[in-house]
């Protein structure tokens, strides 16, 4: 018996946010496309992207039929678009092989190009309702905590973590519901950040809490890569110069001046041709 379960069941129902691909009606694709989105990227940013996003493109038929660079654009500031042209070939198989449903269970979604164990998970529980193991980042930090008393969860995920996150996961459709409010309650206020704890539906419960908030043992192993000077942000402005002029194309000395370092935008440039986002037109590239 997971005595999260119930208290998080009942605080999601009066205070879950009022997202878009929540809402009664909403496909399977719809879900979908919403959590490829959400990869790395808060929901109110989403939320307008992934409206236009269904409004042009509302099944995997018509995306699959969309040509690279409008895929590209509509993507926008996302994050990396490789993720967008990926999310188009997955529109293609589902539209050639299985009749432009998308599939319902994790095995044959795991198949599908750019889903990975999460994405197949999520859509399981949050299309059809299934009982699956959903495990992001809001997910395992409040079992780490509330269960397990830890800061933040290990820095990659183990199987011990997946078989103590399939112990917690109430039986039939509370599955859903335990899945949908454990997301919430990190994203909102079990924040990685300046937890909200006195406003937590499970304080009471929190083995973290009752264990004086250690500090995250781990610490020392997450740290990350920063954002100024890096690949990552000189591939971001090479993108948006290569969106700016759609259709026309980019002069390559102005894509390389997007680094004071000739080689990493040489090296940026290279990864966005080699993932299928740019093409090299003579002296100039363009967006494909």
């Amino acid at each position: 018996m997971n005595p999260l379960a119930v208290p998080l069941a009942r605080w999601y129902e009066s205070s879950a946010r009022d997202l878009p691909w929540r809402h009664d009606g909403t496909t399977p694709w719809g879900v979908l496309v919403s959590e490829i989105m959400l990869q790395q990227t808060p929901a109110n940013r989403v939320i307008p992207y992934w409206l236009d996003w269904l409004d042009r493109w509302p099944t995997p038929g018509d995306l699959a039929q969309a040509g690279a660079a409008a895929v590209i654009q509509a993507w926008g500031t996302l994050g990396y678009p490789r993720r967008a042209l990926r999310l188009r070939e997955c529109a293609g198989v589902i539209a050639g092989e299985y009749d432009g449903d998308v599939p319902s269970d994790e095995e044959t979604l795991r198949t599908l190009p750019g889903i990975g164990e999460y994405t197949a998970a999520a859509v399981a529980a949050f299309a059809y309702g299934r009982r699956a193991v959903v495990l992001d980042t809001n997910i395992r930090r409040v079992i780490a905590r509330a269960h397990t008393g830890q800061s933040l969860p290990l820095p990659h995920l183990t199987t011990a973590e997946r078989t103590m996150a399939a112990e917690l996961l109430p039986k039939g459709t509370a599955s859903v519901r335990w899945n949908q409010a454990t997301m919430e309650l990190g994203a909102v206020i079990c924040r990685t950040r300046d937890p909200a704890c006195d406003s937590c539906p499970v304080k009471g419960l929190c083995a973290w809490r009752q264990a004086g908030y250690p500090d995250d043992q781990y610490a020392a192993r997450r740290r990350g890569q920063g954002w100024e000077g890096t690949d990552r942000q000189v591939r971001g402005r090479i993108m948006a110069l290569l969106r700016q002029a759609d259709p026309e194309s980019v002069p390559s000395a102005a894509l390389l001046a997007t680094s004071p370092d000739p080689d990493q935008a040489q090296r940026a440039l290279g990864g966005l041709v080699a993932d299928g986002l740019a093409v090299r037109d003579g002296e100039a590239v363009r967006l494909p």
